[in-house]
């Protein structure tokens, strides 16, 4: 987790002001990969008190914009937040309680950005998702068997 001068320097970085909200929910992302909108407004709030639900929204919309955050959706589950961003990395999801994962891509760097046919697209981003069942859930899943 970075610490507050850091996440302040990126702020900067990125032609952002440093507002309280913008740290706090920058911080809340780092902490929580994977984070959905109403996690990072409750971590939010646990730390300023009072924000409305519109300010969080503005600031992640802010911090995706600026490249700080990247908005993720698996199909069925609300928006999710995470801080790892610029490395083309994929994700996994349990199909039973909805963790998600970070996975890297499966052989050299960026492998899934040759696409058999690319249609004349410049392809800069894959989105992969994986789909299974977590560790947890398998385990569960076995003992009641």
């Amino acid at each position: 987790m970075p610490t507050t001068p850091e996440l302040e320097q990126l702020l900067r970085k990125h032609n952002l002001r440093v507002t309280r909200p913008r740290l706090a929910v920058l911080g809340a992302v780092h902490s929580s990969p994977h984070a959905s909108t109403d996690a990072v407004i409750d971590a939010v709030r646990d730390e300023l008190g009072v924000v409305s639900h519109q300010a969080v929204y503005d600031v992640l919309r802010a911090l995706t914009t600026a490249g700080l955050l990247r908005r993720i959706q698996p199909a069925g589950s609300v928006a999710r937040y995470e801080a790892r961003v610029g490395d083309n990395h994929h994700h996994v999801v349990c199909r039973t309680c909805g963790a998600i994962a970070d996975v890297d891509c499966a052989v050299s760097a960026t492998p899934c950005l040759t696409a058999s046919d690319d249609q004349g697209f410049v392809i800069d981003e894959a989105e992969v998702t994986y789909w299974g069942t977590c560790a947890t859930c398998a385990q569960v899943a076995h003992a009641a068997r």
